[in-house]
């Protein structure tokens, strides 16, 4: 298994690689310094949202998609990330935006090549 950074050292270092790749990443929700989760909000160009949360597969982490395959409305984004709010305050949120779509991750994302 892949060995776990700090959450607020996770967060912090992913808002600066969006930043630098000409998105824009804001810090929604603070989640516990070391252990909380994260959640990814990611506006995509067509007009929709995904959510992405880390997962395992195999011992490596993956993001999967929350909400589904396809992108959802900015209400049902928020709708699930509130529900994840209300079991887990120690949740983090961030959300990005970009032209592209681009959600800047490392690490594979379900359903992508």
């Amino acid at each position: 298994m892949t060995p776990r950074l700090r959450a607020d050292i996770w967060v912090s270092a992913y808002m600066k690689t969006v930043r630098l790749h000409g998105g824009f990443a804001y810090l929604v929700q603070r989640g516990h310094e070391e252990a909380g989760s994260v959640l990814l909000k990611i506006e995509r160009p067509e007009g929709g949202r995904m959510v992405l949360s880390p997962g395992y597969v195999d011992g490596e982490r993956v993001w999967m998609k929350s909400t589904g395959p396809e992108a959802v409305s900015d209400a049902d984004a928020e709708s699930y990330i509130r529900r994840r709010l209300a079991t887990d305050p120690d949740l983090w949120v961030v959300e990005v935006e970009d032209q592209q779509g681009r959600h800047f991750l490392a690490e594979p994302v379900e359903g992508e090549d």
